[in-house]
């Protein structure tokens, strides 16, 4: 069975594990400590993190190492550290016990990111509906900023840094970087145009990082144990450990957090199953923005990036949507084709406009009043979205419908000839 909670998750066993006096017994800050005493400098941090191989932990899985050195830590004025806690995709849901259970390890991960890039200041937007986890971060600084760990001359350095948090307003879209820049500044959450990259141009016109809740919050124990040592926990391409969200059909769905690489059978015994004795019919293995998997193909895939791509899906989030073989695949897509085009910002007409045309054809069919040309149409205004959208929302409302489309296009067919599910059972 896979080994568990060695990173993230650590604490998580431990009464008031979000307490700082608890993540202090447990070696907490004294990285930190480390850092402001000169013990390591920021180059040496960038290259340890670099050996960890950890990559982007929201979905995008770009090297985290690399993308810190795209900051020049020299240059002058204002530099930002932002977090992003915003976890609005559907199936998703570990970032918010980070923030529960372990919120100091964030504390500490976003200093240190703060250090190497040469900023004075970080932002964590934390999701709208998250109040517990916004509460308990909140309560985390300021317990940093009473110990003297934050703010003014730490630790007599000579080195400034304060933290905020930010509450967002439920805003799917606000979890893409621009958008998410744009809110925090007080403007409607909008993706911008890219390039400017927020490296050069990001928040408040500044340089800014941003970087996943999990992501930063690794960055302690990469730098307390060395990046050989989270390298190794995982496999080429990705190393370390990785938080999965496991919900839908599962007796025990929940969050567990396994070594990169670990087999998705193993991830799924941890989840206690398939409930009601059913047997597995597909999988959205890494939230509502990947691909479905047909049970054949997930069951013979380990999770990580390499793995999950050659299957014909994305690691994204790490969000395991489970579906047992009595799934309604065509009400699946409905319900996820309404979730898209409710949370179409608007800004670019084939998101606009085709989101909404993706929804009520499906929404058509599965109330019995499909035509033999529908499935076409679906295939066509989904082609017409992909890649011609700012942000990658448009595509996210594609992937999961075409990818239906290709593992389980029969039932939609059943939809259209019979006017019902192949299960046929009312609703």
């Amino acid at each position: 069975m896979a080994v568990q909670n060695e990173n993230c998750f650590r604490l998580n066993h431990l009464d008031n594990s979000w307490d700082i006096d608890v993540y202090i017994a447990n070696g907490g800050y004294e990285v930190w400590k480390k850092v402001l005493a000169g013990e390591l400098e920021p180059a040496e941090i960038i290259e340890e993190v670099k050996t960890s191989n950890i990559r982007g932990r929201g979905g995008a899985g770009f090297p985290t190492g690399l993308k810190w050195s795209f900051m020049n830590r020299f240059a002058p004025g204002q530099k930002y550290i932002v977090c992003n806690s915003d976890e609005g995709e559907p199936g998703t849901f570990k970032d918010r016990d980070i923030l529960r259970y372990n919120p100091h390890a964030l504390v500490e991960g976003m200093m240190i990111a703060g250090y190497v890039i040469g900023a004075s200041s970080g932002y964590n937007y934390i999701r709208g509906e998250f109040w517990e986890p916004y509460k308990r971060f909140t309560n985390a600084i300021n317990q940093a900023r009473e110990a003297g760990l934050l703010g003014s001359n730490i630790l007599d350095s000579g080195y400034d840094f304060d933290l905020f948090a930010h509450l967002g307003a439920g805003a799917y879209i606000c979890g893409e970087e621009t958008a998410l820049i744009e809110s925090i500044e007080g403007k409607k959450g909008q993706p911008r145009f890219k390039p400017p990259f927020p490296a050069s141009y990001g928040l408040y016109g500044r340089p800014t990082t941003i970087n996943n809740t999990e992501t930063l919050a690794s960055i302690p124990m990469i730098l307390a144990k060395g990046g050989e040592w989270f390298n190794d926990l995982g496999v080429p391409n990705a190393g370390g450990t990785k938080c999965y969200s496991v919900s839908g059909h599962v007796n025990n769905p929940g969050n567990f957090e396994v070594r990169m690489g670990t087999p998705f059978k193993e991830v799924l015994e941890l989840a206690g199953g398939i409930w009601k004795g059913r047997k597995l019919k597909a999988v959205i293995p890494g939230g509502a923005s990947t691909a479905i998997l047909p049970a054949e193909d997930a069951m013979a895939m380990n999770m990580d990036y390499d793995s999950i791509a050659k299957a014909g899906s994305f690691l994204g989030a790490g969000s395991i949507i489970i579906m047992d073989d009595q799934t309604d695949i065509v009400k699946v897509i409905e319900n996820l084709s309404h979730f898209y085009w409710d949370e179409s910002c608007g800004q670019c007409s084939p998101c606009r406009e085709g989101t909404g045309w993706l929804y009520r054809v499906v929404k058509r069919i599965r109330a019995g009043q499909g035509r033999p040309e529908d499935i076409e149409a679906l295939k066509d205004v989904s082609g017409k979205i992909m890649g011609n959208v700012i942000c990658g929302l448009g595509d996210a409302a594609t992937i999961a419908l075409t990818s239906a489309l290709k593992h389980y296009e029969h039932e939609f067919v059943h939809y259209i000839e019979h006017g019902c599910s192949i299960y046929d059972r009312s609703e």
